[in-house]
């Protein structure tokens, strides 16, 4: 009799199949003792409601909450064929025993019991956990192999988590979908992990909206030596932290600013001092998924699922690096003969950097920051393996540097900086300079960014006397202001996702959520792609934006009281709880219980709520029928009589309170650029108020036909700016254009659209484009050939013609 092995991916058979020196055999590897498959990832799902029941294909309030007894399960269609061939084989009577070698935790047990339960098979289980894929590893894991009972604990946890989140992502999305309206055709999707990922950036955008600039001053000191000049920043000696954005340097008050520059500035000498020390910097970690996605993102701009593609190509296409969806940063503890091989066989390309590695022996065991079975998850770190790539995209090779470079730097010493503090002093008055000098690259000079530099300072020596003085050349009053968070990267978003415990604030929770955050590694990209699918975000160059549909979404969820659908507690609830279920603290019965239960709150709460009852208050704006305040609901501006109902999402844009006012006061109000249509691309209008009091969009009228007639004159003039023949300049919704245009482009031939290249055109550069016959040097165009960024400046010729300058570019050293 035979023992079937069934891995979780391809590559892992593979594997098995060299250690065990089991030969191919088809679509799998068989010999008179092994047959050695695998799955390609999840093959088997939970189904869809109307597969367990046919009423159910229709989204009916009434239906809700559904809450299967026993969930039944279906082959995913798209490995259909995949989940046939291994049922197939769980069926031969040649065998004995089937071992689950899927990956070592939840998901890989999760991925086995369902093809195994679908399989309808009664086969006796053992359980292969490999740690390390090393032959060694390998061997030890079959010497180790786990009975079932030992693994049913680790199997519940998984069970549970796939059926709570089909449950909360199910009912909740049904149900709000069907309260709030499908937006553009689309549901309003919820989930575990989206809608928490999704909180981030509607309450980073609402931090952005409400930031109220604060003024502050700097005092900047020039100083000369006699070996050259340099700058300080003056020092508050009262410093004490009062706010998130205070720091030493910043003074709030303008009279203090002002009277200490008027007392500091007589003065003509300055006392200097100053610290030298040696500073040591250690090479990065290893790549995990995350860390690859959030460097491919900040040096390239590739979003994260682009990422995780080309990293997936590497290893299942090239073989040239290891596996890539994991969230671990070391690598196992036997791996350092390994490393060697890989190092001595990564080619000339790394030749200056492979030599110094092996011929010091930096390759050292007992380095826990490389070596560490603890820090070893399901997988291991991102690492290259033994072949040499060839023929690979410009992309691909751009991640493999970025992958080769990060292990073998991990290899050489710490860069070495000599980092000088020096404090210039007028009477009690400290500004402070810092110099910071690489002095040895160390591992800087395998990834090529010897960053940090700050530059060295002219010397102290003699001639500047004892102690050593400082001429004061002049010190100058900077006002400056605060700067609101910037908006989210899909670097900085995953940087986020990864660390949401920190955000947690039950200690439980949080350390539940240490290992994991919001996603895994593997499925973080899939839901940053899956909300901007659903038009929740949006991908604005590298900038994450929230659509209206984000903002109601997660406004509604604090309306029905059922926030924490949005908050990273969620996540770390679960987990927490699993945790127990895997310790066997807790029964898979008690978390499902729980589970029902707050599917119920949801669909209860949710059921409850009535946009006509529920006010959010009132607004400023006095509405012109009955002379009251407008309140607001949900989804719209009201006034009291019902004359108006005014939406406070237009064209994909939020109307604010101020623009409400005008829009009621003149009747027509813009145009605006940032519209956005049904299908996500923006466009240019006006707002106007008709004569049933609803709003609607104005556009200009388009045509290439120059003998029909516009009327430009309901369109605002830009004033003080004129065409040659005295014609003023029109701000359309669409375009800038000359007020003779469409009588006689010959004469007038000025006109421009309002957004060039993917890049709005402020108001204040038209101005000058007419005035001057050219901008200042904007950026941010997209060439339509290349798709890649661009600055340039826009001229204007006498015959309207517009055109690009480029700025002349600087000689890269």
């Amino acid at each position: 009799m035979k023992q079937l092995i069934i891995a979780e991916k391809p590559s892992v058979a593979r594997d098995l199949a060299k250690v065990l020196k089991v030969s191919k055999s088809g679509d799998f590897f068989e010999n008179n003792q092994w047959i050695i498959s695998s799955a390609v990832g999840h093959l088997v799902e939970l189904p869809k409601p109307d597969q367990i029941d046919p009423e159910l294909k229709s989204w009916k309030i009434s239906t809700l909450p559904i809450l299967p007894k026993n969930f039944k399960l279906k082959p995913i269609e798209k490995t259909k064929k995949k989940f046939q061939e291994l049922r197939k084989l769980l069926k031969r009577s040649d065998i004995s025993c089937v071992i689950n070698g899927c990956d070592a935790g939840r998901e890989g047990e999760l991925i086995f019991t369902y093809i195994y339960e679908l399989a309808k098979c009664k086969l006796p289980i053992k359980r292969l956990w490999m740690q390390s894929m090393t032959s060694s590893g390998i061997k030890k894991a079959f010497e180790d192999l786990r009975p079932l009972d030992d693994m049913i604990p680790l199997q519940e946890a998984a069970r549970c988590r796939s059926e709570a989140d089909w449950l909360i992502g199910i009912n909740g999305t049904r149900i709000i979908s069907k309260k709030l309206g499908f937006r553009g055709g689309q549901a309003s999707t919820v989930g575990r992990v989206q809608t928490p990922t999704l909180g981030l950036i509607v309450k980073r955008e609402k931090e952005i909206a409400t930031f109220q600039a604060q003024n502050y001053w700097r005092l900047e000191g020039n100083f000369s030596l006699k070996s050259g000049t340099y700058s300080g920043i003056y020092q508050r000696n009262d410093f004490k932290k009062i706010h998130s954005h205070d720091r030493i340097d910043r003074i709030w008050e303008k009279g203090i600013a002002e009277s200490l520059h008027t007392n500091i500035n007589p003065a003509k000498k300055a006392s200097v001092v100053e610290e030298k020390k040696r500073s040591r910097m250690g090479a990065p970690r290893l790549f995990d998924l995350t860390s690859l996605q959030r460097e491919a993102n900040g040096r390239f701009g590739l979003p994260a699922k682009k990422t995780l593609s080309i990293a997936q190509s590497l290893y299942e296409k090239h073989k040239v690096i290891t596996y890539p969806r994991t969230d671990a940063k070391a690598l196992p503890e036997d791996y350092p003969t390994t490393c060697r091989k890989i190092i001595g066989s990564l080619g000339s390309k790394f030749k200056s950097f492979t030599d110094p590695i092996l011929a010091n022996n930096w390759v050292q065991s007992g380095n826990k920051k490389i070596f560490n079975n603890k820090q070893v998850s399901d997988h291991f770190a991102i690492i290259p393996t033994e072949a040499v790539p060839t023929k690979l995209s410009p992309e691909e090779e751009k991640i493999y540097q970025l992958v080769a470079r990060r292990f073998l730097a991990i290899f050489h010493p710490p860069a070495e900086f000599d980092i000088t503090t020096r404090i210039t002093s007028i009477d009690i008055h400290n500004f402070k300079t810092e110099g910071k000098v690489l002095v040895s690259p160390g591992w800087m000079t395998v990834t090529g960014r010897a960053t940090g530099d700050k530059g060295e300072l002219p010397p102290l020596t003699k001639e500047d006397g004892e102690p050593p003085l400082a001429k004061i050349d002049d010190i100058i009053l900077h006002a400056e202001e605060t700067k609101p968070p910037p908006r989210y990267t899909e670097a900085t978003l995953l940087g986020s996702m990864e660390t949401a415990g920190r955000l947690v604030e039950d200690e439980n929770y949080a350390e539940a959520m240490k290992e994991r955050g919001l996603g895994t590694p593997a499925t973080r990209a899939q839901i940053i792609e899956h909300l901007i699918y659903e038009k929740y975000l949006v991908r604005d160059l590298r900038e994450l934006i929230p659509t209206a549909k984000a903002d109601e979404l997660i406004q509604f969820l604090g309306t029905v009281n059922v926030e924490e659908l949005a908050s990273p507690d969620l996540t770390g609830d679960w987990e927490f709880k699993l945790h127990q279920i895997e310790q066997g603290a807790l029964t898979r019965r008690d978390f499902m219980k729980g589970i029902h239960k707050m599917t119920k709150d949801i669909i209860n709460k949710s059921k409850t709520f009535n946009e006509e009852k529920i006010r959010f208050g009132t607004t400023k704006v006095i509405a012109p029928s009955d002379g009251k305040p407008f309140y607001e609901t949900l989804r719209y501006y009201r006034s009291e009589d019902g004359v108006y109902n005014i939406g406070k999402i237009l064209g994909g844009r939020k109307l604010p309170e101020n623009e409400l006012e005008n829009l009621l006061k003149n009747r027509q109000i813009g145009p605006f650029d940032n519209f956005r249509s049904k299908a996500g691309k923006n466009f240019s209008a006006m707002l106007k108020i008709n004569e049933e009091n609803r709003v609607e969009f104005v556009f200009e009228k388009s045509s290439d036909d120059q003998d029909e007639k516009i009327d430009l004159s309901k369109f605002p003039k830009i004033e003080g700016v004129f065409w040659p023949d005295g014609s003023s300049i029109i701000e359309t919704p669409t375009a800038y254009v000359s007020e003779n245009y469409y009588r006689d482009a010959e004469k007038s031939p000025f006109r421009i659209g309002r957004t060039l290249l993917g890049r709005s055109l402020p108001i204040e550069q038209i101005k000058k484009l007419c005035k001057e016959g050219k901008t200042d040097l904007l950026d941010k165009f997209r060439s339509n050939k290349t798709k890649r960024l661009f600055s340039a400046h826009l001229t204007l010729d006498e015959k309207g013609k517009i055109g690009f300058e480029f700025a002349e570019r600087k000689v890269k050293k």
